[in-house]
């Protein structure tokens, strides 16, 4: 063999093994993450063997887990966490951040001083409890921060009759 055709070989091997370690060492694409409105569901297929299935922060998101391999992701709070997939062995099948967002419905934030209340338009506008949320300032200047407790209060109140209603039917 002549010397060029060894030095033609020798950097077609150094070109080769260059681009397999770029490829060994390139990062996995990164999966698209869960988006979620606030105080709304999202159903995920979980992977086959999926046997366990973790929130990293149950603070922003939930996860529940339906038969079939169905997964249910509700945001809970602002912000971004992840959900991580494993199977019996305790192997990682699935990986992806979740990012919890502003609801796309209709809504008016009013600000009165230090206080915001968050208004649902859809299409009349009707007072809802959204985190952030303050209470409600009086105009004599008096500040109601029990407003969001006294609310959450009667809403669990109006879930618990609702559900035990159901349940005698």
């Amino acid at each position: 063999m002549s010397h060029s055709c060894l030095r033609g070989r020798s950097a077609l091997l150094w070109l080769v093994a260059a681009l397999c370690t770029v490829i060994v060492l390139a990062p996995a694409r990164a999966a698209q993450p869960i988006l979620v409105q606030l105080d709304q569901a999202r159903v995920i297929k979980l992977p086959e063997r999926a046997t366990t299935v973790v929130i990293g922060n149950p603070l922003i998101a939930d996860v529940s887990i339906e038969p079939n391999g169905v997964g249910v992701i509700t945001g809970k709070g602002y912000g971004g966490t992840n959900v991580i997939v494993l199977d019996r062995e305790g192997a990682v099948l699935a990986e992806h951040k979740v990012l919890v967002q502003e609801p796309s419905d209709p809504i008016v934030f009013v600000y009165r001083g230090p206080t915001r209340q968050t208004y649902s338009c859809t299409p009349d506008c009707d007072r809802r409890v959204t985190l952030g949320d303050t209470g409600t300032e009086y105009f004599d200047g008096h500040v109601d921060k029990d407003y969001f407790a006294r609310t959450i209060g009667q809403t669990t109140t109006r879930d618990n009759q609702a559900m035990a209603a159901g349940a005698k039917q």
